[in-house]
């Protein structure tokens, strides 16, 4: 450790937002890996390597080139200071986007709705900034939650609410109590966060009359529904559902997406479609995507064109469709959900002498898997887990607003390969006889 010199700063003395749990959760967790290199690690809910292989960023920014001077008619020189300036706040590729969004989700919006953002994050904070104005508007969020998400509202010092999500699916009673009491109080429910395609930690799905009703409370309490679309894509075409905001009453969905998962994490590609529309205070009518653009101008000015160029050309490049260009990636990922549920079971399941009261869900897509034990699943946990087992995973109280998830862990099979998995859950197996009573 260096020596202290100079002024010393009280830890105090620094925003408060940062001494929650969430706050450092994802910071443990790669730090927690960097000290056991040799681990099977079940925790970062990252894309698989294996396509980074096809990533050929010269041909992809060749073909978006080409795309800007054959079809939207620039001039070798003007192209040049399209990308290679700083560019503007709202996105460059949003008709790609927007033509994308229509043709693989029936979400058919004008690309001056599109905001393209600096991963899907930084979408979050951008409505979350601009739609948040009074103590007395409260974000209700699905419980357990993402972590990006819950840790945006902190950072923002804006409330939250958990609505459940059950075994049964969503706690459409508690949301209605969550909505009634928030009216009581003098506040009010100003949007809720979801993500309705296997989620982020839990890996649940809203089924389509799900989708209905929650679209229908929105209605009626005047709320704004902020729909995260990062795993529709690892269903199969047949199990597929429409997102939100495809949906009758779409209109109150504020839709974030990204292209870390479908085409290239490094990128840091995300964007979100905003057209709700905006009243001037002179009396003219924008949209909220206007808003978010300004937002965006005072936080990184711009997604970087250079991005943006590589991301359009594979768009380009598979007509258009994040659909096709996400489709072996969809592939891999439900093979490995099969490869995890499978071993689970023969390690873990019925007949197997596993510990009484271990148990899981069974996700029909996503990254993810959530374990139930009969102890506490925290870091000390995991830190033996690691040490003695050689096997890492992910606590899951710090996805839950306020008290939960005590006694469950969080399960990531999107970077492993089919014989990591089955020696991690042989792991994790001996791990779990060992800890659980």
């Amino acid at each position: 450790m260096r020596p202290v010199t100079g002024r010393v700063l009280e830890r105090e003395s620094l925003h408060a937002c940062l001494d929650s749990p969430v706050m450092g959760s994802i910071t443990f967790l790669n730090e927690v890996m960097g000290r056991f290199p040799d681990a099977v690690s079940f925790a970062p809910g990252a894309p698989h390597t294996a396509f980074f292989d096809e990533i050929d960023i010269p041909r992809h920014l060749d073909r978006y080139r080409r795309y800007l001077e054959e079809e939207r008619g620039l001039t070798s020189a003007q192209v040049d200071r399209l990308l290679y300036q700083y560019g503007p706040s709202r996105g460059l590729i949003n008709e790609l986007v927007a033509q994308a969004l229509k043709a693989d989700q029936g979400i058919d919006v004008p690309e001056e709705s599109i905001v393209v953002t600096v991963g899907c994050q930084e979408a979050i904070l951008l409505v979350l900034r601009a739609l948040f104005t009074s103590p007395r508007n409260v974000l209700a969020v699905v419980n357990p939650c993402f972590v990006g998400l819950s840790g945006a509202a902190n950072l923002l010092g804006i409330d939250t609410v958990a609505v459940d999500d059950t075994e049964e699916g969503l706690d459409f009673a508690q949301l209605d109590e969550v909505c009634r009491r928030a009216r009581e109080s003098g506040s009010r429910i100003r949007a809720m966060y979801v993500a309705p395609d296997f989620s982020n930690p839990s890996g649940s799905c809203l089924s389509l009359e799900a989708r209905h009703r929650l679209l229908a409370v929105a209605e009626r309490e005047d709320l704004l529904l902020l729909e995260d679309n990062a795993y529709a894509f690892t269903t199969t075409d047949a199990a597929a559902l429409p997102p939100l905001k495809a949906l009758p009453g779409g209109e109150r969905v504020v839709h974030l997406g990204t292209f870390a998962k479908t085409c290239m994490p490094g990128a840091r590609v995300g964007y979100v479609v905003a057209d709700q529309p905006v009243r001037q205070v002179s009396g003219g009518t924008g949209m909220l995507a206007d808003e978010l653009a300004t937002v965006k101008s005072m936080v990184t000015v711009n997604t970087s064109p250079i991005s943006q160029a590589v991301i359009g050309g594979i768009l380009l490049e598979h007509q258009g469709s994040v659909a096709k260009a996400a489709r072996a990636k969809g592939e891999l990922y439900q093979r490995n959900l099969r490869i995890l549920l499978d071993a689970l079971d023969r390690h873990l399941g019925a007949g197997t002498g596993a510990p009484a009261g271990v148990s899981w869900n069974r996700p029909g897509g996503g990254f993810f898997v959530r374990l139930h034990l009969t102890v506490p699943a925290d870091e000390p946990l995991l830190q033996r887990s690691a040490q003695e087992f050689g096997v890492l995973w992910t606590p899951m109280s710090p996805f839950y607003i306020g008290s939960g998830g005590d006694h469950q862990l969080r399960l990531a099979c999107s970077y492993l390969d089919p014989e990591q998995i089955e020696e991690g859950v042989r792991r994790l197996a001996r791990f779990l006889r060992a800890v659980c009573p």
